[in-house]
């Protein structure tokens, strides 16, 4: 009976630290402005990036990231997926195509691939029109005043799939960067959870496991 009572307990625990996660949200801050210029020509559809990330030797590195982590999503999709959101990634082909325009955006961003998939597990557990209850939308939950900030364009364009990330990577780069690389603090930031463990720990345990 007492392991019985600890399962539960930590299950609850679990829940309700999800729960709380996809509550937080980026704090809006006031951004100078050639950091706002800077992250405005990040998040633009004009890119710059592109042709540098088809040579030919990223492509392949970006293959072979795509066909080893292909069934490990499908096998985590398989597991946790419910209701309706199952559906959009049932297609190997779509599976795909979010694993490629990760891996792009993570490393335009010079962030591990690995890292964006931990942190849409936390944050949306892979739901692509998640809402949370601070406003924060899609699989990274980026708080809609970034799309009126940087884009001047409407938040629901955030429930696409290439901006959704592109967004969230340079927000993740920008406080990476705000924090000196310090991932701990800047998942904090990211999470409106600055300085609390709890969040940025589940990340990291979470980039962990798709690592390995």
């Amino acid at each position: 009976m007492r392991v019985g009572v600890v399962r539960v307990s930590v299950a609850c625990a679990t829940l309700a630290f999800m729960l709380n996660a996809q509550a937080g949200s980026q704090a809006q801050e006031p951004l100078a402005d050639a950091v706002r210029s800077a992250l405005s020509a990040a998040v633009s559809a004009d890119d710059v990036h592109h042709a540098a990330l088809e040579r030919t030797d990223l492509v392949s590195a970006r293959d072979r990231w795509v066909q080893r982590m292909q069934p490990r999503l499908e096998r985590y999709l398989r597991r946790v997926a419910v209701g309706q959101w199952r559906q959009e990634w049932r297609e190997v082909a779509l599976q795909r195509e979010l694993l490629e325009t990760l891996w792009y955006e993570a490393t335009r961003a010079r962030l591990e691939p690995e890292l964006v998939l931990g942190l849409i597990e936390v944050e949306s557990d892979f739901r692509k029109f998640a809402v949370s209850s601070a406003g924060a939308l899609g699989l990274m939950q980026v708080m809609p005043f970034w799309m009126r900030e940087l884009a001047h364009d409407e938040s629901r364009r955030l429930f696409h799939l290439r901006t959704n990330l592109r967004f969230g990577c340079v927000i993740l780069r920008h406080y990476l960067d705000r924090e000196t690389n310090d991932l701990f603090m800047a998942l904090g930031r990211y999470n409106g959870s600055r300085g609390q463990a709890a969040y940025p720990k589940a990340v990291m345990a979470a980039r962990d496991r798709w690592q390995h």
